[in-house]
């Protein structure tokens, strides 16, 4: 459930544009009516209405979620924070210069924001979060931690980069696939990968 939770902007931008492509005049009168007035020259054309819609959509999404967690009185987890200020800014700018560019580098801030949090708090803190999140449900030697540790930093710097390279060689509308799926896929895969390796360290219930 949390899975789905953390992915409910994402989602929603993937529908959104989706659904702007498919519905171009419609995409472009909603993107006029509702966002003309945060773009620098108060137009939203037919081809920009799709990404823009989806834009403007995860930044609410994603200002809903942490609304929700606080009306709950849950924690807000700093990761979720540090989300919103990103794709605030660079969703912000996207919408402003009516140019995807921005939208396009978020992502990638996002993965490298992730992996400079593991780093540092490993490095200068002497805090391994990665850790924080798992001991409860695996025991692991403390050089086996740092070793977890560093694979999340080297997978979100790696993920942080194939962004990029998927964002400037092929469309918007492979990129908003990848984003997607892409992502989703890769991590699942990461993940799968490093539970069978460190599944003899899982604690039985």
């Amino acid at each position: 459930m949390k899975f789905l939770f953390d992915l409910f902007p994402v989602i929603l931008f993937f529908g959104v544009f989706k659904w702007g492509e498919g519905n171009a005049e419609t995409a472009q009168a909603l993107g006029q009516q509702y966002l003309s007035s945060l773009v620098s020259d108060g137009m939203v054309t037919a081809t920009q209405a799709p990404i823009l819609l989806a834009t403007a959509v995860a930044i609410l999404a994603t200002i809903g979620q942490i609304g929700y967690l606080l009306a709950r009185r849950r924690k807000v987890d700093t990761m979720l924070w540090v989300s919103l200020v990103i794709i605030a800014v660079f969703g912000g700018a996207t919408i402003y210069f009516h140019n995807e560019t921005f939208i396009k580098w978020k992502p990638t801030v996002l993965y490298w924001a992730f992996a400079a949090i593991l780093l540092f708090s490993q490095m200068f803190f002497n805090k391994n979060i990665v850790r924080a999140m798992l001991e409860k449900q695996m025991a692991l030697p403390e050089g086996i931690w740092r070793r977890v540790n560093l694979a999340w930093v080297a997978f979100f710097l790696t993920m942080g980069l194939l962004n990029i390279y998927v964002a400037y060689t092929f469309s918007t509308n492979v990129w908003v696939n990848f984003k997607m799926f892409g992502g989703m896929g890769l991590m699942f895969v990461f993940i799968v990968a490093q539970s069978l390796m460190l599944s003899k360290y899982i604690k039985e219930q």
